[in-house]
């Protein structure tokens, strides 16, 4: 795939663009689910009210994309770059995001309920303002705290014989 391309509201739903071009592309509105965008370049790519449900989005590249209201529900963005990628009230719940760069990202209003953020900075994120974090693994203390001072929505504390045998769990 070239970059700049026009997608919008396309249907695309288990598609193979692993390691393609895709930044600036108009994706919004697109239906991508079970789509693998493994290590794809989605660099300012428009992705509002995308379905990326359950996508390989692994390593892909999202600085500085456009994704409010995506549905990004289970999908695989280990190793993701959406360093200040818009995600405002996008759905992330259950998503993997172990070792994604949140540097500058908007997550106002997501949903982040049971997502995995084993090493992620998430305390770097621009807004995290009514994120929803209940049930998300893989926070430290100092970062659910951090959480709590943005405005977080997290769930109950979870106390430390809990932790060692679950997880860290918001």
């Amino acid at each position: 795939m070239t970059r700049n391309v026009s997608l919008a509201h396309a249907k695309l739903a288990h598609v193979n663009l692993a390691d393609g071009d895709l930044s600036c592309a108009d994706l919004h509105g697109a239906d991508l689910h079970h789509a693998n965008l493994k290590g794809t370049n989605l660099t300012a790519a428009d992705l509002r009210g995308a379905d990326l449900r359950n996508d390989n989005l692994q390593g892909a590249v999202l600085r500085d994309a456009r994704m409010a209201d995506a549905d990004l529900g289970d999908a695989d963005l280990s190793g993701a770059d959406l360093g200040a990628t818009d995600l405002n009230h996008a759905r992330l719940s259950g998503a993997r995001l172990r070792g994604a760069d949140l540097t500058d990202a908007d997550l106002s209003g997501s949903d982040l309920r049971d997502a995995h953020l084993e090493e992620t900075n998430l305390d770097a994120a621009r807004s995290l303002a009514g994120a929803r974090l209940q049930g998300a693994t893989g926070l430290t203390p100092a970062q659910r705290s951090a959480c709590r001072d943005r405005w977080a929505v997290l769930g109950p504390e979870v106390d430390d014989a809990q932790t060692s045998l679950t997880g860290d769990t918001i």
